[in-house]
Order: structure tokens, then sequence, then C-alpha cells
């Protein structure tokens, strides 16, 4: 049993915000409380018999919220655990606050297959945190077929993607969509059209003309969303548009969202932070797809999260190591590790300069990317699952290590706001320490 007392709870669900005390017994909330009813004895929470058995945590004034929820992140395992596995990527997790998280499929072999989708979900319960895993779209990741949507729906994924290739073929995405409605699983899509990129992970601006080569375009990411919401909004599937970047795929979003309630994006904490600038300054280490944009698209990122258009934080977690970084920009490959300094980069960019509130913050960590995919995560309520993150905005940390194999961060030597005191799941503290990696 655990008993959190004086903190300041902040639940999305409910709209609650205060002062509580919270106690956690079997996995669950137990209890909710006013903040020191225990004390003055207005309250019997438990036996003298079990008094011995509760750890007791004074959080004297720091946040509780939900367990974050990533619903994008890549532990490369099977395949490619050189770069992460799915037990250091949940040490990560844990390590950032998030209680729950959602593997992309694009891994070797890919998870189109009942054999490798038993893999990952038998190696995520060996973790410590909730791990769930999309299936792919397409069989093998080719864009010419589809998988057996229904079956593994059935045996347990979440929804469905071929995150890291973009799904060319119309016709596919409509019958994959008609499939995903029946099964109340989303499609995710990965918005960038081949044919128009010469050198990816770089933006087609000042950025590739300072390594002088050809880069991605932003039309790149911008036709593929035109068509593909064109298709979505005739359709009852949920899809989400995922790692937005630029000012003009927002705007389709949000006209979209005008006609269907079922379309969703979610943007990356870097593409809400940086721009191409950072390209040019960091080399590697932030190349990702899509790429790093322009200053007005990070704006127009940054007023999709507060006016609603962009529903989730996602991180995009991708793990790489230092090797293939170290490689010359048009060979090392795409993507940056984020589970460990998302919170901290909302608490910065978003909350501190005033454009979503800490409540708002969190719902996009938590509660709407649950929501989506159907999860029970992302709210705190008695009877409900005891997943929460304790945190304390205002102290801070220089990014130095990381629990995360990898090592691959534009965000290296920076102090940040946002220190994560303990991550709760399933009513075990699975990190705790004010000292990130004490």
């Amino acid at each position: 049993m655990l008993y959190l007392k004086n903190g300041y709870l902040i639940d999305p669900a409910s709209g609650t915000e205060g002062y509580r005390d919270i106690l956690i017994d079997g996995g669950k909330i137990a209890r909710i409380l006013p903040q020191g009813a225990a004390a003055e004895g207005k309250e019997t929470i438990f036996d003298r018999e079990r008094q011995s058995q509760v750890r007791v945590l004074d959080l004297q004034g720091k946040y509780v919220a939900p367990g974050l929820v990533d619903v994008h992140v890549h532990f490369r395992d099977p395949g490619f655990t050189h770069k992460e596995d799915i037990h250091t990527g949940a040490a990560a997790a844990a390590r950032g606050g998030f209680t729950t998280v959602v593997l992309m499929a694009n891994t070797k072999p890919a998870v189109d297959n009942a054999q490798t989708l038993s893999y990952v979900l038998e190696k995520g319960r060996e973790t410590s945190i909730h791990i769930h895993t999309c299936a792919n779209v397409t069989k093998g990741l080719k864009g010419q077929e589809l998988t057996d949507m229904e079956e593994l729906g059935r045996l347990g994924a979440v929804g469905f993607t071929d995150d890291g290739i973009p799904l060319l073929d119309e016709e596919l995405l409509r019958q994959a969509l008609k499939r995903a409605a029946a099964l109340h699983r989303p499609v995710s899509l990965h918005e960038e059209d081949p044919a128009l990129i010469r050198n990816n992970g770089v933006n087609a601006g000042r950025a590739a003309a300072y390594f002088g080569i050809g880069g991605s375009p932003r039309e790149a990411e911008i036709s593929m969303v035109e068509r593909d919401l064109k298709i979505a909004v005739t359709q009852e599937a949920d899809l989400s548009i995922q790692h937005i970047s630029t000012k003009e795929a927002v705007e389709l979003v949000r006209q979209a969202k005008r006609k269907s309630s079922h379309i969703y994006a979610e943007a990356a904490p870097h593409h809400f932070t940086l721009t191409e600038e950072a390209v040019m300054r960091h080399g590697t280490l932030a190349k990702m797809n899509p790429p790093l944009r322009e200053e007005a698209d990070r704006l127009a990122v940054i007023e999709g999260l507060r006016d609603g258009t962009i529903d989730m934080i996602a991180t995009d977690h991708a793990p790489h190591s230092t090797e293939e970084k170290e490689r010359p920009l048009t060979e090392a490959p795409s993507g940056i590790i984020g589970l460990e300094t998302a919170l901290s980069l909302g608490i910065r960019e978003l909350v501190r300069k005033g454009y979503l509130s800490m409540s708002q913050l969190v719902r996009k960590m938590s509660l709407a990317p649950a929501r989506l995919y159907h999860l029970d995560a992302g709210y705190v309520a008695e009877g409900g699952p005891a997943d929460l993150v304790v945190f304390d905005p205002d102290k801070e940390w220089v990014v130095e290590r990381f629990a995360s194999k990898a090592v691959n961060s534009p965000f290296l030597g920076e102090t940040m706001p946002g220190v994560v005191s303990y991550t709760i799941c399933g009513g075990k503290i699975v990190y705790e320490g004010d000292d990130p990696l004490a």
C-alpha cells in the first residue's frame, strides 16, 4: 500500500485540481481524500493491522497526475536491439513519467503476424509499465497487401500503422480504414511522399541549402495529409496524423475535424520546440522524419495544440546507436529519443510560455492518447488504475544521461524544468529519484 499526501492533484478527466491525499491498494486507487483528512482523524483509511504495510510519501506540494501515455514509440525489438530493447525502452519511459506506451510496428520481423505480436506483448509484460503495440497495416510494410487485421486485433494489437513508410495506395487505405472501423482500432499514418524527397530528415529550406543537399520539402507532408484526410472524412475509422510538422498540414487537419469526429493528430515535442536551425547546429542529432521546419511551422503546431486541432503529444522516441548517428548527414538514420525529455519540454515550451495550462498539457500527454487507443489510462479516480506521475515543475535538471540505451538527442547539455520524483504503475513505484538516474 502507498499513501501519497500533500500532493497537488491534476486529473484532466474529472477536471480536479487541488491538494489531495491518495491511498493506493492492490494496484488500484482506493481513496482520494481532502488534504490532511486522515491525519486530522476525519477519515479512517486503513485499520491498525495494515498500518505497517503502508509506505507514506510526503509529496510536499509536488504535482500528481495520471501516468503519462505515449502512443508513438520505437523500442526496436525485435531486430534492432543494439539501438533499444523493450526493457531499456520501458526504463526510459518510467524515468520520463510514462506508465503506458504504444509501440510502432516497423521492427524486424515486422509486427504483421501473430508470432511477432505475441513476442512483443509477452516481453512487454516482463517490464514494470504497460506496453501495448500497434500491428502493421500492410504485410512487410510493403504497402501492397493488408495484414490479417482481424486476427491481429483479436490478439491484442491496439491500432494499425506502417509508421516510417507512407501508405501510397489509396484503395488499400480505404480498405484498411473500413476494417479498422469494424475493429474499433485507430489507424495512424506517417505522411511523407517519398517521390518528393531527395534527402530525408532535413528540411528543404535553409538547412538543406546550408548542407548543400536537396532535403525533404514541406509538400511531401502536405500532399499526403491532404489526400488521406479526403479519404478519411468519408470513413468511420479513427485516423491519426502522426508527428505533424507543417503549418499547412495543421490547417488541413483543422478543416477536416469540422467534417468528421474521427480525425486526430499528434505533435512531437521536437516539432513544437525546434526549427531547422537545430540541424545546422547539431547535425545528425537533429535529423528526423518529418524534419524540423521553419519558425512559422513550429508556431502553427503550438497553435494547433492550443486550439485542440492537435489532440496529443507523442514523442516518436526513435533510438539509434552512436555509431549510426556519427555517419555523414545523408547516411545517418533519422530520429531522436524523447521519452525522458518530453514532460520537461512541454512544461518549458507550452506551460511556462502561456500556451497551455498544466491540466491541458497533462490531458494531451495522458487522457487524450489513452482515449483514442481505448486504453484504461489517463485518469485518476477511486477504483481506477494506480498509474501516476509525481513531478516538480519548478525543479531543474541537466540532460546528461539517459535510461535509454541510446543518447541521440539534440537536448544534451540543456537545463530543463520538470523533475519526475516518482512514477507509479500498477500501484508500484517503478521510478524514484529527484536526482535523475540517482
